[in-house]
């Protein structure tokens, strides 16, 4: 199986999609990567479903002390955690070293659709997040077990891909697009959601409405204090840095309680909130904690406002 080897980025960051068909392929692609990175005394992580992470083990034997293996169906649950919380946080861990190498496979079969445009912007963003870093990240798609858009989207994001017939250049890489049109119109609530005109004036109003709704939707009490925690962060920066003022939604489906703010403010930077606090940071963490307690946040931005939108698993 062919290794990364070759200049993605200036010979700084590298970025390939790994396609993969079976086990087999799976594990002569991610253990090529690890060995050859484990042979240069570069610092190793996988992030990977958690099914994955038993025959990965298995086949690197002894070496597997030497690798940090995360489950990604966990640290990764939501997508807008990995960067921040995986592959930022290995990477800052090992910032001298001469290169880091980090297997990360966020889109798996039975990712759900509502997540899809989440991944899919992650995938996009990490090109601008570890841009001109001496990092290689490589991105394991099941060719057989996902829809042909997924491994096409896959294509766009990554600038190069791996499979049999070897190591090749992606004649479709285009991450800018990707962003932009995944930065869709969030679909309409399945029924009528709680709603609060909220300002400096009716922030307590927001919260009661936020705990009224988890208590409702039987999340549990710790679950409770975090949706509380991530409406109050959103409402509070949104009058703070938006028009001092926003709505907030909050509805329940069959899977999820779901709340939402919209306001007037715009969002300059696509990662905000997935950059890492910097050592004595003082604010600009509200989102990031945000993408902290939450199961997925999706945001639509446009030139007149944003819509961002957090799920709790129910």
């Amino acid at each position: 199986m062919p290794t990364t080897s070759g200049a993605e980025d200036g010979g700084r960051f590298r970025h390939p999609a790994l396609f993969y068909r079976g086990l087999d392929e799976y594990l002569a692609g991610t253990l090529s990567f690890i060995a050859e990175g484990l042979r240069a005394g570069e610092p190793v992580a996988v992030a990977v479903p958690g099914p994955k992470l038993g025959p990965l083990r298995a086949a690197l034997g002894e070496s597997a002390g030497r690798v940090r293996l995360i489950d990604m169906t966990h640290a990764g649950r939501n997508p807008g955690r990995i960067l921040p919380e995986v592959l930022f946080a290995f990477a800052d861990h090992h910032v001298g070293a001469d290169r880091v190498r980090i297997i990360g496979e966020p889109i798996w079969p039975g990712r759900s659709e509502v997540e899809y445009p989440a991944c899919v912007q992650h995938e996009a963003l990490i090109n601008q997040a570890f841009a001109g870093r001496p990092v290689d990240i490589l991105c394991p798609y099941d060719v057989n077990g996902l829809p042909e858009r997924v491994v096409a989207d896959a294509e766009r994001t990554h600038p190069t891909v791996i499979g049999p017939a070897g190591h090749r250049p992606s004649g479709q890489y285009q991450p800018h697009h990707v962003l932009a049109e995944y930065n869709e119109v969030l679909p309409e609530p399945p029924r009528r959601p709680s709603t609060v005109q909220v300002d400096i004036r009716t922030l307590s109003q927001a919260r009661a409405l936020a705990v009224a709704e988890a208590q409702r939707a039987g999340l549990t009490p710790d679950r409770v204090a975090d949706f509380k925690l991530a409406i109050n962060e959103l409402v509070t920066n949104s009058i703070e840095h938006a028009t001092g003022e926003c709505a907030l939604r909050v509805w329940i489906d069959d899977a999820h309680l779901v709340g939402e703010v919209q306001d007037a403010g715009r969002i300059g930077d696509p990662l905000v909130g997935r950059r890492p606090a910097r050592p004595g940071q003082v604010g600009g963490r509200g989102l990031l904690l945000v993408n902290h307690v939450t199961d997925l946040v999706r945001v639509h931005a446009t030139g007149r406002g944003t819509v961002i939108r957090i799920h709790f698993r129910r």
